[in-house]
C-alpha cells in the first residue's frame, strides 16, 4: 500500500497560503494533522482531503458534506 504525502511547500502551494502561514496553522493546532519525521513536516494527502471536506461551507453558518448536501442540527427533541 503506497501513501502519498504533501510537504510544507506543496501543501502552501494547493491552498495557496505560505509556508509561514501553516507553520502558524501547526502551532495553533489548525489545519489537517502531519507527520514530523526526523524534523521533516509531511501531510498525508487522505488527511488533508479530509480536512478540506470537513471545511466545506455553504455560508458561514452552514456546512455541507462533500457531495454538496447541507447538514443540519438534529431537530429539537420534544419534552
Amino acid at each position: 500500500m503506497s501513501v502519498k504525502h504533501l510537504n510544507q511547500g506543496q501543501l502552501a502551494e494547493r491552498w495557496g497560503v505560505s509556508e509561514a502561514t501553516l507553520e502558524r496553522w501547526r502551532s495553533e493546532g489548525i489545519g489537517p494533522v502531519f507527520l514530523k519525521l526526523q524534523g521533516r513536516v509531511a501531510y498525508r494527502i487522505e488527511d488533508i482531503e479530509a480536512y478540506e471536506a470537513e471545511s466545506l461551507r455553504k455560508s458561514t453558518s452552514e456546512r455541507v458534506n462533500a457531495g454538496g448536501a447541507l447538514l443540519t442540527a438534529s431537530p429539537p427533541t420534544k419534552s
